[in-house]
C-alpha cells in the first residue's frame, strides 16, 4: 500500500506565502500575527528526529519542538524539488522540480541542481512565480543570504528569483548579515540558508560527531539572533528536509538482480528515490511489479500514474510536468539506498546521510517561531 499524500495546508509551501501574508496583516495559513520585517532560517537536512535525537545539543532549538512544530516537507525529500516548494508556495507536479536527477525537454538526464542550461532554462523550467517576485510587486524588498558560490547558478535563478542575493560565505557571517538587513526600514522579507548540516550529514552522517558540534553551532547562533530581534521582527526556522544514515551494507546494488534491468532505459533520482525511465514501447506496469516483486518489502515501488494518483508531488501534476517523471519510481522505506555496482566511480557511495525518500525522517521537519512570529 502506498503511503498517504502531505497536504499543503501544513508543508514546507505554507511558509514563505504566510510569511508574506504577514506583512501586510493578512490571515494566512500559519497563523502569524502582523509583522514589518521575516526572516525565514532554512537549515538544509535538519530533520524533526535528528533534532529531538540530538535534543541535549541544541538548548535553544529543540525545547520548541512539539507536536504542533513540525510540518511536511513534500515529496521528493531532495533540496532542488523542497526548496522550489518553499520559495514559490507550490508542489512539485507544478513548479516542475520533481527529483535530484531526472529526463529533462532535450531527453538528458539532467542535475537539477548544477544541470542548468540553454536547454533547460531556469526561467520557464520552473514554472512557478516565486514568492520574492510577489513581495517585490507588493512593495516589499526580498532578499536571499546564502553562500557566495551559488551568486548567478542556475538553480538560484529558478527558485530566488526575485531576491536581492547577499553572498556570505560563514555560517555565523550569513547570521551577521541577517541581522543588518534586520536593521533597515520598511517592509522586508529575507531567506537565510544554512547549508552546513546537509554537507556533513553527506560526509560523515547526521549520527556524527561533526554533525552534532554543527548543531551546537547553529543553536548558539540562532539563540543570538533571537535576541537581537526588534519590535514587528519575526524569524521562522524550518528545513528542507531529514536525512537518514545509510551503512554501506545498506547499499542495494541492483544491476546484480537482471530482472530488475529488464525494460528499463535509464535510472536517475537518487539513491533512495530511484526513477526509471522505460523502454519505449515497454510496460510500466510490468517493469514495476518486477521491481515490487524483489524490493516491496523495502521500498515503496509505484507508476507515475499510481504515484500521481496517491498526491505524492502535490494534488495537481500539470501534463507539462507529468513526463518529467519517472515512469516507475522507487522510494526507500528501509535504510537502503539503490546504486549501480557496474559505475566504476563509484558515485555517490561515499555518502552517509541520504534523503530522497517518504519515510518520517526524511519528511518531517521542524517549523520554529522566534520574536514577533512567536
Amino acid at each position: 500500500m502506498l503511503p498517504a499524500a502531505f497536504t499543503t495546508r501544513a508543508s514546507l509551501a505554507t511558509v514563505l506565502p504566510s510569511s508574506l501574508a504577514a506583512l501586510s496583516g493578512e490571515t494566512n495559513d500559519l497563523g502569524l500575527p502582523r509583522m514589518e520585517h521575516v526572516v525565514v532560517i532554512v537549515v538544509d537536512g535538519l530533520g524533526a528526529a535528528a533534532l529531538r535525537a540530538r535534543a541535549g545539543h541544541a538548548r535553544t532549538l529543540a525545547p520548541l519542538l512539539g507536536k504542533t512544530t513540525t510540518i511536511d516537507a513534500g515529496f521528493p525529500t531532495t533540496t532542488a524539488a523542497a526548496l522550489a516548494t518553499l520559495t514559490t508556495g507550490t508542489t512539485p507536479g507544478e513548479h516542475g522540480l520533481v527529483g535530484y536527477r531526472v529526463r529533462d525537454g532535450a531527453d538528458r538526464l539532467t542535475n537539477q541542481l548544477t544541470g542548468w542550461d540553454d536547454r533547460m532554462d531556469p526561467a520557464t523550467w520552473q514554472r512557478s512565480t516565486t514568492v520574492f517576485e510577489r513581495a517585490a510587486e507588493q512593495g516589499v524588498r526580498p532578499r536571499a543570504i546564502a553562500l557566495p558560490k551559488f551568486a548567478g547558478t542556475g538553480f538560484t535563478a529558478a527558485v530566488l528569483r526575485g531576491a536581492e542575493f547577499v553572498g556570505v560565505q560563514s555560517m555565523a557571517d550569513r547570521f551577521a548579515a541577517a541581522a543588518e538587513v534586520l536593521a533597515t526600514a520598511g517592509p522586508g522579507l529575507t531567506y537565510l540558508y544554512v547549508a552546513e548540516l546537509d554537507q556533513l550529514s553527506h560526509a560523515r552522517g547526521w549520527e556524527s560527531p561533526e554533525w552534532t558540534a554543527a548543531l551546537e553551532t547553529l543553536d548558539a547562533l540562532v539563540a543570538d539572533f533571537a535576541r537581537r530581534l526588534g519590535p514587528g521582527r519575526g524569524a521562522l526556522l524550518t528545513a528542507d528536509h531529514g536525512a537518514v544514515d545509510v551503512p554501506e551494507s545498506g547499499h542495494i546494488l541492483y544491476d546484480t538482480a537482471p530482472e530488475l534491468l529488464q525494460d528499463v532505459a535509464d535510472f536517475a533520482g537518487e539513491p533512495r528515490l530511484l526513477h526509471l525511465y522505460v523502454e519505449d514501447g515497454a510496460s510500466p506496469v510490468a517493469v514495476a511489479e518486477r521491481w515490487r516483486d524483489a524490493e516491496g518489502d523495502r521500498s515503496w515501488v509505484a507508476t507515475r500514474a499510481e504515484a500521481v494518483e496517491a498526491g505524492w508531488f502535490g494534488e495537481r501534476v500539470d501534463p507539462e510536468v507529468a513526463p518529467r517523471i519517472g515512469d516507475v519510481l522507487v522510494a526507500a522505506r528501509k535504510r537502503i539506498a539503490y546504486y549501480d555496482g557496474r559505475d566504476p566511480q563509484r558515485t555517490g557511495r561515499n555518502m552517509v546521510g541520504q534523503h530522497g525518500s517518504l519515510t518520517p525522517e526524511e519528511t518531517r521537519v521542524p517549523l520554529l517561531r522566534f520574536g514577533a512570529a512567536g
